[in-house]
């Protein structure tokens, strides 16, 4: 681990200021994921920057009915929060589906959205990767690839966002509010993640300086039918290989309106939302849930040992459209048949 400067910011100004004087600092919130980053020579910062104490630990009701999560409340926080319980109940198993209670209870909001691939080769120093080393190549390409991106994935990267929570939060179509020198703004969770491309180095559309302040929730009909479905190895702490959040809302058994987000298949949560709209007014039932499936991975490719990814996806998205129609989500964590 290489030498570093420690400082703690009172304020969010004081964070923002701390990042434009050195573009090498990182923050610290819970450090569940930076620290590892750290300890595996993966990232090597001048600087931390301490703000785990800046007063972003609050969940607070919002006039339409919606929740306001600030960005260092707790994963447990908001798990077990009785109006994220009550309201959000996809989110809730979509958090304790993730890592363990140990690490939920230190893990942030923030430092969720913000996590980085637990791609092999990104975390070994010895092996070139280009979301690492930008130019260096992707190994992952022709290489160990089980766990990759069959979704949105480019030749220079096939690393694949690993949160659970930003699955839902994509499916809930939450909103994160950022700040900066420029001021606060909001950035629709679509469009916080991005896709590989020529940039894999890049996870987000975060500046250097801009710092995650909260994340909103809208109030409204769709929390209350929703599913979330995670198939992974094994039951203990692992992360997924398909993920599916599910949100809709049904009116004599068609949907009215629908989003499905998808996990474990791309650099970011995957959405899709013309195929989403093609079938608003649809029957809920076992044929339109397949013809929502097949549109949702037509563009998938296979990289040889993730292969096996594209049909289970499939499964994955009939099943968890199934649960969350018949309002039955699954009662507990699934894994791979061995």
């Amino acid at each position: 681990m290489n030498p570093f400067s420690y400082s703690r910011a009172d304020t969010v100004h004081d964070a923002i200021t701390a990042l434009m004087s050195d573009p090498q600092a990182k923050l610290l919130a819970g450090g569940t994921n930076l620290v590892d980053l750290m300890k595996y020579d993966v990232v090597h910062p001048s600087a931390i920057v301490d703000i785990s104490r800046l007063p972003l630990n609050q969940i607070e009701e919002l006039p339409d009915g919606g929740l306001r999560i600030g960005a260092l409340v707790s994963n447990s926080a908001v798990a077990y929060d009785p109006r994220v319980r009550r309201d959000y109940p996809l989110l809730t198993s979509a958090i304790l589906a993730g890592a363990s209670p140990q690490l939920r209870n230190v893990a942030t909001t923030g430092g969720n959205l913000l996590q980085r691939t637990r791609c092999y080769y990104f975390y070994d120093p010895a092996s070139p990767c280009n979301k690492r080393e930008p130019g260096t190549g992707c190994p992952a390409i022709g290489g160990i690839n089980r766990i990759h991106a069959v979704l949105g994935a480019s030749d220079k990267c096939i690393a694949v966002h690993p949160s659970d929570m930003c699955v839902a939060l994509a499916a809930l179509a939450a909103v994160v509010e950022v700040e900066g020198p420029q001021g606060r703004r909001d950035i629709p969770f679509s469009e916080f993640h991005r896709l590989p491309g020529d940039h894999p180095e890049k996870d987000n559309t975060l500046s250097q300086r801009e710092i995650v302040i909260a994340i909103r929730l809208e109030g409204g009909h769709l929390v209350n039918r929703g599913s979330y479905l995670k198939l992974r190895d094994r039951l203990s702490y692992a992360f997924a290989l398909v993920s599916v959040a599910v949100a809709m809302q049904l009116i004599d058994d068609r949907i009215i309106e629908l989003r499905v987000a998808l996990g474990g298949v791309a650099h970011k949560p995957w959405r899709d939302i013309l195929v989403e709209a093609e079938f608003a007014g649809a029957p809920a039932d076992e044929a339109t849930f397949g013809s929502i499936a097949e549109r949702l991975l037509a563009g998938a490719q296979g990289r040889g040992g993730n292969d096996f990814k594209i049909p289970l996806a499939r499964k994955a998205v009939v099943r968890a459209l199934r649960q969350a129609a018949t309002r039955r989500p699954a009662d507990g964590p699934d894994r791979m048949p061995q």
